[in-house]
């Protein structure tokens, strides 16, 4: 398994957060079952999420257990400003 066996052979959605990882009506993100037959599946959620959607990604997740009271206020402030100058370097080098 592990391997891509088609490499050259990407779904038009490949990496796209919003069509392999999307919000849902609950508020949390899940990966729609389409994609879970995909043959590139986990390299194409990898690539997501190490794209810009990443850190959004990780900002949801951090406001949620801010939220549910797992994270107490400078660890959340902590995380965001490191998001934020993820974010700010990406930007940077483009």
């Amino acid at each position: 398994m592990g391997k891509n066996p088609f490499p050259d052979r990407r779904p038009y959605c490949f990496a796209d957060l919003e069509t392999v990882f999307p919000m849902q009506a609950n508020g949390l993100r899940e990966t729609p079952p389409s994609c879970m037959v995909c043959h590139c599946k986990t390299e194409c959620l990898r690539a997501a999420m190490q794209g810009s959607g990443g850190e959004t990604v990780e900002e949801e997740r951090v406001d949620r257990a801010y939220a549910a009271g797992a994270m107490g206020f400078l660890d959340r402030w902590s995380r965001k400003k490191s998001l934020d100058r993820k974010r700010k370097e990406r930007s940077g080098k483009k």
